[in-house]
């Protein structure tokens, strides 16, 4: 699957809807669920946790997003058009595909149909996000990054193997850097209260000296 750069992807269920008696091609899943915290990836002790706050897609664009195969080739589907709808309510964004249009489209439904693709990745960008750290007990410290902001919706699309299940190289370069930056503040902390130590019992051995006089 051809990755872009300064895109994220992820990837959930893809099915088939029921049909009616007169058969439609419609597929359905969500992009993603809100407020709901996922796994990314773990690194040594960090482990990353996201999730998309419900209001993330408020102002996102999704004038033009396109339903592919992997993230390439034909367009099966446009919000343009009206043959892709997207819905955002209390669980996540829907995504709704109309794959009747061309032969092409509808040999896409047949394998969704008959299980031979199940997976759904979404390639979009953020505007805004947040990051809260949280240390366990047994040493392990858990970074949760809610997404505030999505920019744009570029595609959701049909894949045989998701971007990494969860995530893509693109957010997990940016969430090394993170990770980067947590650990740079926390050795300077950790600098910080030893040089404090140090100069405490510095004092108190002089303290010790002069009562001894």
């Amino acid at each position: 699957m051809p990755i872009k750069e300064n895109r994220e992807y992820r990837s959930m269920e893809l099915r088939a809807a029921e049909q009616t008696e007169e058969k439609q091609y419609i597929v359905d899943g969500y992009a993603t669920t809100f407020d709901s915290p996922y796994e990314l990836f773990r690194d040594g002790k960090y482990i990353v946790m996201e999730q998309v706050d419900r209001h993330a897609f408020d102002e996102a664009y999704t004038e033009d997003t396109i339903f592919q195969y992997d993230h390439s080739g034909m367009v099966y589907a446009r919000t343009r058009n009206k043959t892709l709808s997207l819905e955002t309510n209390d669980h996540g964004l829907k995504v709704t595909a109309d794959l009747s249009s061309t032969e092409a489209s509808r040999g896409v439904w047949d394998a969704i149909n008959k299980g031979l693709i199940d997976r759904m990745s979404f390639a979009f960008t953020v505007s805004g996000d947040r990051y809260e750290e949280e240390e366990q007990d047994n040493g392990d410290i858990i970074i949760t990054r809610t997404i505030t902001k999505i920019g744009r919706l570029y595609d959701v699309s049909a894949v045989s193997f998701p971007a990494n299940e969860q995530t893509s190289i693109s957010a997990r370069s940016h969430l090394d850097g993170e990770i980067k930056r947590l650990e740079a503040e926390r050795l300077h902390v950790q600098k910080i209260k030893e040089e404090r130590s140090a100069l405490m019992e510095q004092i108190s051995r002089i303290m010790e000296v002069k009562s001894n006089d």
